[in-house]
């Protein structure tokens, strides 16, 4: 299943569901396609600023569960897959 980042599906309730190297990989494709949005935007090709927003918020959201994952305010779903073996 693939995401279209800063979309609503890329919500914190769908980021808690993803394991590390899933949201590691979401995070890849956000970050390139802030990269290509701004390049857009340098040439004046941009047609949705507004996406530019979007993609910045999805990154922040990203961030911000790997980070509480690391200070285990978050639970991760591989360590309670595994825990259930």
């Amino acid at each position: 299943m693939i995401m279209a980042v800063g979309s609503k599906d890329l919500s914190i309730d769908k980021l808690d569901g993803f394991d590390d190297e899933r949201l590691l990989e979401e995070l890849r494709k956000a970050k390139a396609e802030l990269f290509n949005l701004r390049f857009q935007s340098a040439t004046g090709q941009l047609e949705s600023h507004g996406r530019l927003k979007a993609v910045r918020r999805d990154i922040a959201r990203i961030y911000t569960v790997i980070r509480e994952r690391e200070l285990a305010i978050r639970s991760n779903p591989a360590d309670a897959k595994e825990e259930d073996k």
